[in-house]
């Protein structure tokens, strides 16, 4: 096979997902910050326009939005082995470093030392998740209308506890509506901020404006991998269903991974109220707390956010698999778990990327997913607060009334140095503006501390 039009070989491309990959902590917003400044800025790979433009397209989709990005941009430059190893070596690092730490977490829970650290990384996590609100709404909520769709999908998930799919279904279906009717308050735009700095243009850049060849509409390729893809994604599945029976642990992650990759629409936090939701009062796999230590693991590792999925997955099968021993048996709850999310993340892009250019200007998906970006501001503050009602207060309890219920803590079991390091690490994200990683260190290193002085 010749060079690349472009004159970016593939190594390069392969080194740079690598290093774009060791440098992706703090959450979707981060990430992406990251690829533009590499990508875009740095490497002139690829132009501001068209960068936004694969942005908006994978925040249409379910999913992270900034691995799915990775993966449309590496496919954009060296097609289908460009997209696959963009995406994958996204998702790397943080998958061995959770597993890493998801054995620790089993063994060796109880150390003073090991709870110091989580117990510290809950305080800096409730920032953080507060921080994803504040940015989110800057964002999503720009209109009186889009505010109320805020407001109205937190009382319906905190309150009623509403299923987050109906809730993203229900606030998308208001945004179609709106823009037919031609309302004011329903207009285009969310997206995360790329950057303040110069723009540049396409037509500046290794790739250039001209659509590549293999980006043009190909709807033979496009089922071809696609059924390819779908067929990797759901055999096991079906497998597991038939040789273990729909009951058994590895069959009920198989299918609820699977069918959150498909219903989970809005980001990371969003993606993750949801898995709380499901994970803690469906199943009951794991404790609140517990939750909160898997979101700790994944906000202290590079990679995307919903790898705390895979956390997840390892508890549930570390604590309920028969006939297997339980950390071989969490091992492969953890993989079965990375491979149901991540790669439905690949059949989206290859499905829809040759035709996403008919996507552009499309004011009515625009107003859509402008009023899924406001349900998802309500659906991260719950997030937040049932973050922490679970973290800062021992004991909660539930308040019943007609059509619905809300979590009241109990006042007397609030844990006050838990408070007050979240006090903490809220003034140093907002106000002293550390970056996550240096946050997350100070809190991890605090709680330690706070334990080992038998304060905490």
């Amino acid at each position: 096979m010749g060079a690349e039009p472009h004159g970016i070989s593939f190594g390069e491309a392969s080194r740079t997902w690598a290093r774009v990959a060791a440098l992706s902590f703090g959450g979707p917003a981060g990430q992406i910050a990251v690829m533009h400044r590499i990508l875009v800025e740095e490497k002139r790979w690829i132009g501001e326009e068209r960068f936004l433009h694969a942005l908006n397209y994978c925040m249409l989709l379910p999913g992270p939005e900034a691995q799915q990005l990775a993966t449309y941009i590496g496919w954009l430059l060296h097609r289908t082995k460009g997209g696959l190893v963009a995406g994958a070596l996204f998702v790397l690092p943080g998958f061995v470093a959770i597993l890493a730490l998801s054995f620790v977490y089993a063994l060796l829970g109880r150390v003073p030392l090991v709870d110091g650290i989580f117990f510290g990384l809950k305080a800096a996590v409730i920032a953080i998740v507060l921080q994803a609100v504040v940015r989110v709404s800057a964002r999503a909520l720009k209109s009186n209308a889009m505010r109320l769709i805020a407001v109205a999908a937190f009382v319906a998930i905190f309150i009623f506890d509403l299923p987050f799919p109906l809730i993203i279904i229900a606030a998308g279906l208001l945004g179609f509506a709106g823009s037919k009717l031609n309302l004011s308050g329903f207009v285009g735009g969310a997206g995360h901020a790329a950057s303040k700095g110069p723009r540049v243009e396409d037509s500046e850049t290794a790739l250039g404006s001209e659509l590549p060849a293999h980006a043009r509409p190909d709807l033979a390729w496009s089922l071809k991998i696609s059924l390819a893809l779908a067929f990797a994604w759901l055999a096991p599945v079906a497998a597991l269903l038939a040789i273990l029976g729909p009951d058994d642990v590895f069959s009920r992650i198989a299918v609820f991974f699977s069918q959150m990759a498909v219903v989970t629409f809005g980001g990371a936090y969003a993606v993750l109220a949801y898995v709380a939701q499901e994970a803690v009062q469906t199943f009951g796999w794991l404790q609140p707390h517990e939750m909160i230590d898997g979101l700790g693991m994944a906000e202290s590792t590079p990679g995307p956010l919903i790898m705390v999925t895979q956390f997840v997955g390892f508890l549930a099968a570390f604590r309920y698999a028969s006939g297997l021993d339980p950390l071989l048996a969490a091992t492969l709850g953890a993989v079965l778990t990375t491979w149901v999310t991540f790669v439905p993340c690949f059949l989206w892009i290859f499905l829809g990327a040759p035709f996403v250019e008919r996507l552009r200007g499309n004011a009515t998906l625009s107003a859509s997913l402008t009023a899924i970006s406001a349900a998802v501001v309500g659906v991260i503050l719950n997030l937040a607060v049932w973050f922490a009602l679970h973290a800062l207060f021992a004991s909660v309890r539930e308040v019943r009334f007609s059509g619905g219920s809300v979590e009241v803590p109990v006042l007397g079991s609030l844990n006050w140095p838990a408070l007050l390091l979240t006090v903490l690490s809220i003034v140093a994200l907002f106000r002293l503006r550390l970056g996550v990683p240096l946050l997350l260190t100070l809190a991890a290193t605090t709680g330690i501390a706070l334990r080992l002085s038998g304060l905490a």
